[in-house]
């Protein structure tokens, strides 16, 4: 077990992964992503978890930790990242997730794979990739069009602008907004609801309710990790990182010659 991902499950069958990389706003790196992938695997071989409730505390998660990059980690690696992605895609169980914060890049599609995502009045939302020259991922391509249909997604996405609690729920990215003091034990109680039922049948409600489409996520991911190589690392995606690590706008403009 990690200090990353606090994991404590309780008699009910409920498993809590707290993300715990509260300085970095739970950004993941490639340890991170392979911390995850292993829990979320062991979770679902575990016959006493019934449900999985996700949290990460003032805020959820950022996304990619773009510091990763220049320190030579390896977060930008596909195979930790996938595995993660895929791990999640095809977790059995239920899903719930409470979110304060910032939910960005990665922080945000994984939410799309919950079943049920409470969110607070802080919660900052968005779907970045445009703004870093790159492309969508963990399927989102096609997932947030299944949640929030093609208009709402391709405004969300070519924009790459924020989202708060709100438009999270009006969309249906979010399934309610609770004070932040609160969502924690809430999430908790809906978590519990779900966990007091037979662990087979919540398997088998989730794969009749998700299975028309699961095929259709993992091509969507293979389409997405195709695209990202032509984009990864090219010129504007170099900007997008170099502007963020001196804390300015990039300037996209420069490559419209």
């Amino acid at each position: 077990m990690s200090d990353r991902l606090i994991q404590e499950l309780n008699d009910d069958g409920v498993l809590l992964m707290q993300f715990n990389r509260p300085k970095r706003k739970n950004a993941f790196d490639t340890q991170q992503w392979n911390i995850f992938r292993d829990a979320l695997q062991s979770a679902d071989a575990n016959p006493k978890v019934a449900c999985v409730l996700l949290f990460g505390g003032a805020d959820f998660c950022a996304g990619a930790d773009l510091n990763s990059f220049s320190d030579g980690d390896g977060g930008g690696s596909a195979d930790p990242f996938e595995t993660a992605a895929r791990a999640l895609i095809d977790f059995n169980k239920p899903i719930v997730a409470a979110v304060n914060g910032v939910a960005v890049g990665g922080g945000a599609t994984l939410l799309l794979h919950c079943d049920v995502v409470y969110v607070s009045e802080t919660l900052r939302m968005r779907f970045p990739f445009a703004s870093l020259g790159v492309v969508p991922e963990w399927g989102s391509s096609y997932t947030l069009e299944s949640v929030v249909g093609a208009r709402t997604a391709a405004e969300l996405m070519l924009t790459a602008e924020w989202i708060d609690a709100d438009r999270a729920v009006s969309t249906g990215i979010a399934t309610a907004k609770y004070p932040a003091a609160d969502i924690l034990q809430l999430a908790s109680e809906k978590a519990q609801t779900i966990a007091q039922w037979p662990v087979r049948s919540l398997v088998e409600i989730k794969r009749l309710l998700r299975d028309s489409r699961r095929d259709r996520v993992h091509r969507s991911m293979d389409a997405e990790q195709e695209a990202m190589m032509r984009m990864a690392g090219g010129p504007e995606n170099i900007e997008a990182v170099v502007a963020f690590m001196e804390k300015r706008a990039p300037d996209f403009k420069q490559f419209r010659k």
